[in-house]
């Protein structure tokens, strides 16, 4: 019977702790929300629903492919809602959905915590880099 090595045992062990996180549901989704454009499109659907026009002049600085890959992951995640009218042209709205809607407290107390705290995080950096 062969043993492993510490490096061997070490590999073993980080593709046990990375399988385990590909699983975990805080990861799954922790993945997704930490996206800075996630996050800006929901701030932006949190007054209402939207054409693709009206998120894109709120949400400056995203490319075309960026806000709609960002929408469709959203749409695939429950998050967002897209609804087409049939005119001419063609009406496409975003809304939230109700389990979106649900997000926005956590993503306000974040924003709070992050504008009460910003001046202790840049004390903590400074002193951090200047040792």
């Amino acid at each position: 019977m062969a043993t492993l090595s510490a490096a061997g045992r070490r590999d073993a062990e980080s593709r046990d702790y990375n399988a385990n996180l590909a699983e975990c549901p805080g990861h799954q989704l922790l993945a997704t929300l930490s996206d800075k454009w996630v996050t800006l499109v929901l701030s932006a659907l949190a007054d209402g629903p939207l054409r693709y026009s009206g998120i894109s002049r709120i949400v400056a600085g995203a490319s075309q492919k960026m806000l709609t890959q960002t929408l469709r992951k959203l749409e695939r995640d429950g998050l967002v809602a897209r609804s087409v009218t049939p005119s001419v042209p063609v009406r496409v709205d975003y809304e939230l959905t109700a389990l979106g809607e649900s997000l926005l407290p956590v993503q306000r107390a974040i924003k709070t915590w992050a504008e009460t705290h910003i001046e202790d995080v840049a004390t903590a950096r400074e002193a951090y880099d200047q040792r």
